[in-house]
């Protein structure tokens, strides 16, 4: 059998910057894929946070 090569694209998960500044309770976390060998760097998005209630940047967690 042929030897499987390791994956390019993985499952990620991406957690709020701001709502930990803020002190609101609550995680707001979004699961995402991302191709490793195209951005090896960790991902930053801007997505909607429903216990701010707005859009904030969302940083890839280990």
């Amino acid at each position: 059998m042929a030897k499987k090569k390791q994956a390019a694209r993985g499952v990620i998960q991406l957690e709020c910057t701001e709502q930990r500044k803020e002190g609101v309770p609550g995680i707001s976390r979004y699961v995402t894929m991302k191709n490793r060998k195209n951005t090896p760097g960790r991902l930053e998005l801007k997505k909607y946070n429903p216990y701010l209630r707005r859009y904030t940047l969302h940083r890839e967690v280990k």
